[in-house]
């Protein structure tokens, strides 16, 4: 994990960070769990920016360019690497713009 990708504080969201490939490589890994979701295809699929969640794992809240104006929120969670490091989608918002604050969900 990069400098980049670690939560500031246990429990609190961390300010918004931009995605860099570590971020990227977790949209890559839950990408046919979202399209499953939003039952779509996406063939753009890039990581912007998010905030991170330290809990029993981390929480990430990724906003996802997903082609045109059209982006998406995520939700994905990373459990410790003690714990394996594995990595689900445990959310999607559609139907959001670049400007959209990523918040909780």
């Amino acid at each position: 994990m990069t400098q980049e990708a670690k939560p500031t504080m246990c429990g609190g969201i961390g300010a918004v960070k931009e995605a860099g490939e570590d971020i990227q490589e977790l949209c890559n890994g839950v990408k046919a769990s979202v399209e499953g979701k939003t039952n779509q295809k996406y063939d753009v699929f890039v990581a912007k920016s998010y905030k991170s969640q330290m809990v029993s794992g981390v929480n990430y809240f990724i906003k996802v360019h997903v082609g045109g104006d059209e982006h998406l929120h995520l939700r994905v969670y990373k459990t410790l690497p003690c714990n394996g490091g594995l990595v689900s989608l445990h959310g999607v918002q559609e139907s959001k713009t670049v400007n959209c604050l990523i918040e909780y969900f």
